[in-house]
Order: C-alpha cells, then sequence, then structure tokens
C-alpha cells in the first residue's frame, strides 16, 4: 500500500495486536485471472506469524490458491472523517484517519480432520464467551466441516498504516482529539483514543 513514512507502524506486537482486535478482515487473491475478495474471520497466531480461517466450500477463491504465489489480508481497523474546520492554521482541506494492517502470505490449505477441527475450535475461543464446540455432536460438527475449506497464512510480510494526523502541529492534532472525542460513533472515539495516545507517547 502507499505508506509514507509518518504513517507507518513497523512494531510486529502494535501490528498483531490491531489484527486480532479486529478479527474481521478481507481476504484477497487473484482467482481466473481477476482480484477477488472474501470477508470473513481470522484467527491469529502472533508466536506463529500465522493467520488461519476458512472458506465455504461453495467459494470458489479457495480453488485458485495453488497459483496465487502471495495472498493478502486486509484489516481495516478505525476510521473517522476530519474537517478542516479543527485545524489550528487555514487553508486545510478534509481528510480521513484510519488504521489498517495488510498481512501478505503464503496460503496452505489444511485437509486433515484432527486440524481443521482444532483451528476451528482457536477460533470459536478467540470470539465466543459462553457457547463451547464441544457441545455439539460428532457427527453433526463433521458434517459441517465437510461444508468449509479451512487454510493457513503463513505471514511473509506485515505493513501498517496509522494515519492520525502525524503531518499536522500539536496544536491541530489535540484540536482533532478533541472534536473526534465528542462524536457518537464508536469508532471516532476510538481513533481519538489512539491519537492521545500518540501525543502522551511522544
Amino acid at each position: 500500500m502507499y505508506l509514507p513514512q509518518h504513517f507507518a507502524v513497523t512494531e510486529p506486537r502494535v501490528l498483531f495486536d490491531l489484527m486480532r482486535q479486529i478479527g474481521f478482515a478481507t481476504l484477497v487473491s487473484v482467482h481466473e485471472g481477476r482480484p477477488f475478495a472474501t470477508q470473513i474471520p481470522f484467527t491469529v497466531y502472533p508466536e506463529r506469524n500465522m493467520l488461519a480461517s476458512h472458506l465455504a466450500r461453495a467459494n470458489p477463491q479457495w480453488t485458485s490458491f495453488a497459483q496465487n504465489e502471495e495472498i493478502l489480508v486486509i484489516f481495516q481497523g478505525d476510521h473517522g472523517f476530519i474537517s478542516p474546520t479543527w485545524y489550528e492554521k487555514h487553508p486545510s482541506v478534509p481528510t480521513w484517519n484510519y488504521m489498517t494492517v495488510h498481512a501478505y502470505g503464503r496460503v496452505q490449505i489444511v485437509e486433515e480432520s484432527a486440524v481443521v477441527k482444532t483451528l476451528l475450535h482457536d477460533l470459536v475461543l478467540q470470539y465466543e464467551q459462553q457457547w463451547k464446540m464441544e457441545e455439539l455432536r460428532e457427527d453433526y460438527l463433521h458434517g459441517m466441516m465437510r461444508g468449509i475449506v479451512a487454510f493457513q497464512i503463513e505471514i511473509t510480510r506485515l505493513e501498517g498504516k496509522f494515519k492520525l494526523s502525524q503531518n499536522r502541529s500539536r496544536a491541530d492534532q489535540e484540536r482533532v482529539v478533541a472534536a473526534l472525542g465528542q462524536r457518537q460513533n464508536p469508532g471516532d472515539r476510538a481513533v481519538a483514543a489512539q491519537m492521545q495516545k500518540n501525543l502522551d507517547e511522544a
């Protein structure tokens, strides 16, 4: 992605934390010579530098995995519109602040039933607080497993972009934080919180 230096985030821990927090991401690959994208939840394994998920077997995207030397998973974090009226100096123009991680890697289909079951169990543990996969009958679970294609992605490259007004003065950043903090949208408030954290650590 286009990544100006002042917006780049390179610390793996920060990027893995955001990917895990977001969870739901866009899988992008090439299928039959054209870009193909699917939005799905991912399990994030920082210690193994790996992502895992599954597609519906009816989704044709997986059939072209072998032809893709590299695939892309886009984790889109919180974002918000930034008005130029919040800035101290003028003229200025509107923009958008956001946080995103692009994970590139090699994909491998997982076929062994026990491993697929483990991946599904990990996915449930990451997002579910009440229901347990163990509550399902084995025959029902295996029937559902036949309808999916599980896969793992060995991450080869991570790109993080936190565009949070770092190219503006501290006074402008503080004014943006104050304005976003007054909005009702949770995403705006989350962007304000991250901007404030950056200011506190500066």
